[in-house]
């Protein structure tokens, strides 16, 4: 799903827009003395919110692609944010932040309510127990507005829950952005109305240096940002500080520019055409936050310059059309349904994209759904006296909705944690995984045992490494042998053991930390997700190779008696597995220096998860039970380096994970994967004594 991971929702900050409208000077002169509260009804920008909200709907759901409508909605609320506490200095009213807030969030909870608990009840129903924990985990994230900042984590984490598959509350990673900066901006307003008070300095003027520096040093951050990590810049608050920053910036300089009829309507135009071409033309979703950016903005900052033009030929009278006056009273709701929708949708149906005719269905239910909680939910609320009366009022209003949502999801994790302690006590009988094929098994498997890792948490079911050394964090040389120690063995260990390379050789840590402690080995890891340990590669990214040089130079000064490693990498759901790529070199590069190598065979990889065709189609499915034939290569690689090197030493434990002509789903009631490539910890900890065996076996050391 190409928009996977670039959605974005809408903030509706206001139900009607009353905003100045550039015209002669003369005019500006009478406005100006008029009170902002009177000022005029501008609807085209009503009607931008709605154009802005059919292209992200239409973009994520017909094309497959963003359409950067999202930054259209964060210039417009700084925009409509601006003229309300610009209007309240200028009528000598008190800022009041904190009923401001409290009246802000107390009108966006309710949908916000609404659409989560729709959305948590659909995926109970409709999407396998392996996405829930993921998914209850973003809804805590949406309900308190720091989304943006759990995605900036996941798309980092190498570790995290399959990438390709979309949450279907991701979206409101753009309305936390906007939460956050919905706290930050009035600070900075009130701030700035102080220190002009007390210096008598001119309000707008200063806010328009404020603003500006702002938008100088965020709109070179993000720059930096998104041309060095764009994955991790694209939900960056500071790096979308900016477009909030360039909507304030319009609002404070609106009224002093003067364009005549015709240049304004060929602005509404212009900005309208770029504002739709945008995503068509540009890979938003790749190229955003950067410089990129300014492509939509400033369209939208051409189109509400544009303003109300008066002209039969200006772009305002199709955005003043009450259809799309309307639609943007119901754009927030939209925006919130559209996307669970779409990805609850999809995961159902077992598509990748929405067709014409699906599509059209999704849109329909979104905009029902949008329409009745707009009039019976959001609407209500905002026009509900009570909590205005006073502030705590206010805040028992918000809390209640608070409650209201996190009753459901923390429902779900206390029963999640009554499950995995009753299921833990009995583990030892109930889930033997690998020990259920050694020859001297007792059966002891209840009749209804629930098979472990449950389904809501197998996706975390990992080798953890301590923090510092996880997959995604490129350590420093000289913190790598204190920091990634696996346990407690000091200088009298027996031996010591380096694990390097990517998740598959992480994967190990679950059975070779047992091995350790048992004959007091000093253990630690140098791994990087993606990242086999190999010769320099031009097919992996510069800091995979940069790593592995470390790695290798840690190792020659160092000289750890043993260093652990997946000697192989198998390819999905095809019997074409070969050696890591310059594996004899660094066997004789490392042997060379007295170190040993240990070498583990690769486990089968598949092209889905054998965990979630298990979860729905049964574990006797032919689909869930690949034949081994079809995954593994006969005969092995390991074959290649048999007896060439002195102190490598070959271990194949893929007969414990195949079993007979298949590769099962789960063994000894333990599911073997947790995902398309890795296995459980649950089952590699299964593994141990049979590792430990070979190891010995293979290496000749002293038990």
């Amino acid at each position: 799903m190409l928009c996977a991971t670039r959605c974005a929702t809408c903030f509706k900050e206001l139900p009607h827009v009353t905003t100045p409208t550039p015209t002669t000077a003369a005019h500006r002169s009478r406005r100006a003395s008029r009170p902002v509260g009177k000022s005029k009804f501008r609807p085209e920008i009503q009607g931008l919110r709605s154009l802005a909200v059919l292209m992200v709907v239409s973009y994520h759901i017909w094309i497959g692609r963003v359409s950067g409508g999202v930054d259209v909605f964060l210039l417009i609320s700084a925009f409509l944010m601006t003229l309300q506490f610009t209007g309240r200095y200028k009528q000598g009213r008190p800022m009041d932040l904190l009923r401001h807030w409290l009246h802000l969030f107390r009108r966006l909870l309710p949908a916000v309510v609404v659409v989560l608990l729709g959305t948590l009840a659909a995926t109970f129903v409709l999407l396998p127990a392996t996405r829930w924990a993921e998914i209850v985990q973003q809804a805590w994230a949406s309900l308190f507005y720091y989304e943006n900042w759990l995605l900036q984590k996941l798309a980092v984490d190498y570790y995290a829950t399959d990438h390709s598959l979309a949450s279907p509350v991701q979206h409101f990673w753009s309305l936390s952005i906007q939460g956050q900066v919905f706290i930050i901006w009035p600070v900075i307003f009130a701030v700035v109305a102080l220190l002009c008070r007390r210096f008598a300095l001119r309000y707008r003027a200063t806010l328009v240096y404020v603003f500006g520096i702002i938008f100088l040093i965020s709109f070179v951050y993000s720059i930096i940002f998104t041309a060095t990590n764009q994955a991790v810049a694209y939900f960056d608050t500071f790096a979308r500080l900016w477009e909030f920053a360039l909507g304030t910036l319009l609002a404070l300089v609106l009224p002093g520019l003067n364009f005549s009829k015709p240049v304004r309507v060929l602005m509404g135009w212009i900005g309208v055409i770029a504002m739709l071409t945008c995503g068509i033309v540009l890979q938003v979703q790749t190229a955003f936050p950067g410089f990129v950016a300014l492509w939509p903005t400033l369209a939208a900052v051409a189109v509400i310059a544009a303003g109300q033009t008066g002209s039969r030929f200006g772009v305002d009278r199709i955005l003043s059309s009450k259809f799309l006056v309307r639609l943007g009273d119901n754009s927030y709701a939209l925006y919130l349904w559209h996307w669970p929708i779409l990805v609850i949708a999809l995961a159902w149906s077992g598509k990748d994209h929405a067709g014409w005719l699906s599509g059209t269905a999704i849109i329909s239910l979104s905009l029902v759904l949008a329409f009745l909680t707009t009039k019976y939910i959001e609407k209500p609320f905002r026009q509900w006296k009570w909590p205005e009366m006073k502030r705590r009022r206010a805040v028992v209003a918000i809390a209640a909705c608070v409650a209201v949502a996190s009753a459901p999801l923390l429902g779900f994790q206390y029963k999640l944690d009554l499950d995995e302690q009753a299921a833990q006590a009995r583990m030892v009988f109930d889930n033997p995984g690998a020990k259920s094929l050694l020859p001297t098994y007792v059966n002891q498997i209840a009749p209804n045992a629930l098979t472990q890792p449950s389904a809501e948490r197998i996706g975390r079911d990992w080798a953890k490494l301590p923090d510092g050394c996880s997959g995604d964090t490129k350590p420093e040389s000289r913190l790598l042998q204190d920091n990634c120690q696996q346990n407690d063995v000091g200088s009298d260990a027996t031996k010591t053991v380096l694990v390097v390379g990517n998740s598959h050789s992480q994967q190990w840590l679950a059975a070779l930390g047992q091995m350790a402690e048992e004959h007091h080995w000093k253990l630690y890891a140098l791994l990087y997700g993606a990242c086999p340990f190999a010769t320099d590669d031009p097919d992996v990214e510069p800091v995979c190779n940069e790593f592995n040089q470390e790695v290798r130079q840690h190792i020659a000064e160092h000289a750890p008696d043993a260093v652990f490693t997946v000697g192989t990498k198998a390819e999905p759901s095809e019997p074409d597995e070969k050696l890591t790529r310059g594996f004899e070199e660094l066997v004789s590069e490392i042997t060379a220096r007295g170190t040993q190598v240990i070498a583990i065979r690769d486990n089968p990889r598949f092209t889905y998860s054998l965990t979630d065709c298990t979860l729905n189609k049964g574990v006797d499915s032919p689909d869930c039970r690949p034949l081994k034939a079809d995954v593994l290569a006969e005969p092995s690689p390991f074959e290649e380096v048999t007896g060439k090197f002195q102190d490598l030493y070959l271990i194949d434990m893929t007969d414990v994970i195949c079993i007979g002509i298949y590769c099962p789903p789960i063994i000894g009631n333990t599911f073997v994967y947790l995902d398309d490539n890795h296995l459980t910890k649950t089952y590699v900890k299964s593994m141990t004594d049979m590792l430990d065996e070979r190891w010995f076996a293979a290496t000749g050391w002293q038990q």
